[in-house]
């Protein structure tokens, strides 16, 4: 049934590439901690950048659990499962961290970034994926359902935010700045955004 992959090419790619959704798992290292599941799903915000790296826009949210896990320990699973076509459940499991806007990689690897104007969701970092092992499985549970777009409502909430407000915004929020088990989340102030490349 389910098959390990060395690198991200070819078939199982393309199917990363053409999903309209896809969903991050990570967990601190505390066995009592807070496990996270977030789904992905703006068009444009998620990138393959070689056979073993995958990477993804984080925008502006209520918390930023994802990126203090990272930032403590690395591990993620990022998965994708068909809604329609062939029933087909990807997984990649590996290490990630969160590219800040004050990285000197940062403005590069958002030039690999096409169909979506990040100023418009508050970018606040890339998440850059390494994947150690890549899975597929069936999908046979998993039920048809059809993409009809993009939900505009983010684009609208957080498009009229500068660096300033949407750093504002962040320090309101309990879990931006630290997660929910006291973990180091987000940066504060929000960096600047570089200069495009």
């Amino acid at each position: 049934m389910g098959k390990t992959y060395e690198r991200i090419d070819g078939r199982l790619r393309t199917f990363i590439e053409e999903q309209h959704i896809f969903f991050t798992a990570s967990a601190p290292l505390d066995g009592d901690g807070t496990v996270n599941l977030s789904p992905k799903g703006v068009s444009g915000s998620f990138v393959v950048l070689d056979e073993q790296r995958v990477a993804y826009l984080d925008f502006a949210g209520s918390n930023a659990e994802t990126v203090a896990h990272l930032r403590e320990n690395g591990r993620i699973t990022l998965m994708w499962c068909a809604f329609q076509g062939p029933p087909t459940i990807v997984r990649v499991h590996g290490r990630g961290e969160p590219v800040f806007r004050d990285d000197d990689r940062f403005a590069g690897l958002l030039g690999r970034f096409d169909g979506v104007d990040p100023s418009r969701h508050g970018l606040r970092a890339i998440i850059v994926v390494t994947a150690e092992l890549i899975r597929d499985s069936c999908g046979y549970a998993v039920p048809f359902m059809s993409y009809d777009e993009d939900r505009p409502l983010h684009a609208k909430r957080f498009s009229r935010d500068d660096d300033d407000s949407l750093s504002a915004y962040f320090a309101k929020k309990d879990h931006i700045a630290t997660s929910i088990d006291g973990l180091p989340g987000l940066p504060l102030p929000l960096p600047a955004m570089p200069p495009a490349q």
